[in-house]
Order: C-alpha cells, then structure tokens, then sequence
C-alpha cells in the first residue's frame, strides 16, 4: 500500500501526508484539521517560514479554488505554537 503524497502549498515540495499538516475553511477562514474532517484541503509544513511563503504567493487561494481570510498570527499559533509575527 502507497502513502498519499501532497504538496505544501508554501513551498511546494510533495511529501507524503504524514509528514504535512491538513488545513481546511471554517466560515471563510484557513484551520488547522487535525481531525481530517473531509472536503477541500490545503497541506503545508509546520513551519512559519512556509506559511508566510504561502500568504505571500496565495497559495491558499490557489489550494481553496476561492478567496480566503488568512488570520497568519492566529493560524502560526495553531501550526507552531508560537503566534509571533509571521
């Protein structure tokens, strides 16, 4: 059996979906979805240095098919742990 592979939207490197954290809309907003809860998704790295690629080059415009709100702070917070500036 095959490991699914996804790319991160922030830097583009495909790994297998382990690896990545799943991100999803909520009301229009990017979430982390730690529970996989299904329909359209987002993969990036844990990483802020992606996440801030990713908000630059709207990668999660591309990824959602649609415009989205990115609170960058609050969802660093959710993939790090750390809500520093981005």
């Amino acid at each position: 059996m095959t490991t699914p592979e996804r790319s991160c939207v922030g830097c583009g490197a495909k790994l297998p979906a382990t690896a990545l954290v799943r991100l999803r809309l909520v009301e229009g907003g990017v979430v982390v979805d730690r529970e996989r809860r299904g329909g359209r998704g987002a993969w990036m790295h844990a990483e802020s240095s992606c996440l801030a690629r990713a908000v630059k080059r709207k990668g999660f415009e591309r990824a959602f098919r649609k415009a989205v709100s990115v609170d960058a702070s609050r969802l660093r917070e959710q993939l790090t742990g750390n809500g520093g500036r981005v």
